[in-house]
């Protein structure tokens, strides 16, 4: 049973972006909104476990960004920025009436939420950033810039599914075909000549390959502009993007933080770990 609405706002500069939009049940208390923001090459099928148990008592919204799922192409490669990201996602907010949420970012999601956290502190309830945080390893930053834009496809699912446990299989070790074949289900659809191809915009590699990965921006100020706010950090203990030298720095900064690190998972976490579920459960039993 479906249990989501497929709902649409427009940017500022004309795009038509698509959310997914978990309502709360009648029975439920005035909790606040979860606004679950994806990582780079993601789309709002990523959080499509943890959404529908989160709405079992609240309203969770999950959009797809510009160029991404079933949200338009940007016509400007350009604004493929996390700065034109939390734009877009201010209007939402705006369109749904929504004065005070809780973040939760993975990866570039957790990125858009420290930048949304410079613009608008004070609607912001709580925050998890999921295997993020102001300083990205190298390593990782690399990585991601092999294979971001690429535009393979595949025969079938199950091609699919080996081709991302080729490339990801280090970061998620020991699943089976199943697992993979969920995830691929999540990242790629079936295009118009019936192959299988990841759902996104090619372009959004464009900004993101000319970032030189030993000079990154200094994010800190917008990870100290949390402060104050219940926040989680996720780390991956196999985390190729977020360090533990860096959490350490990150949780010096805002002494309030939780940190958990997971077992067995590099970049990034999936969100349905029994760690993972545990921690959410508990910052958004802290947030007001």
């Amino acid at each position: 049973m479906k249990v989501f609405e497929d709902r649409f706002w427009s940017s500022r500069d004309g795009l038509k972006l698509h959310f997914r939009d978990y309502p709360a049940p009648e029975t439920a208390d005035d909790l606040l909104p979860v606004v679950c923001l994806h990582g780079l090459t993601r789309n709002a099928r990523d959080f499509d476990v943890l959404a529908p148990r989160l709405a079992a008592s609240r309203r969770v919204i999950c959009p797809d960004l510009r160029g991404r799922g079933d949200s338009e192409y940007a016509r400007d490669s350009a604004t493929y920025t996390p700065m034109q990201y939390c734009e877009d996602v201010l209007a939402l907010l705006d369109q749904e009436g929504i004065d005070r949420f809780v973040a939760i970012g993975t990866s570039l999601g957790g990125l858009m939420t420290m930048g949304l956290a410079t613009v608008i502190p004070d609607r912001i309830a709580g925050a998890v950033l999921n295997d993020v945080g102001p300083w990205l390893e190298p390593v990782g930053l690399t990585r991601i810039k092999e294979y971001v834009g690429q535009g393979r496809s595949f025969a079938t699912w199950v091609h699919a599914a080996r081709g991302l446990e080729d490339a990801q299989g280090a970061a998620h070790p020991g699943h089976s075909l199943d697992f993979w074949i969920g995830r691929a289900k999540r990242l790629m659809t079936i295009t118009g000549n019936g192959r299988v191809a990841f759902d996104y915009d090619m372009k959004i590699a464009e900004p993101f390959l000319e970032l030189d990965v030993d000079e990154q921006p200094d994010l800190w100020p917008a990870w100290e502009a949390l402060s104050g706010t219940p926040v989680l950090i996720l780390r991956g203990a196999l985390s190729d993007l977020l360090s533990d030298a860096t959490l350490t720095e990150m949780l010096r900064r805002i002494p309030g933080a939780e940190a958990v690190t997971l077992p067995d998972v590099g970049h990034a976490p999936t969100l349905d770990e029994p760690e993972s579920i545990a921690a959410i459960d508990r910052l958004l039993a802290r947030v007001s």
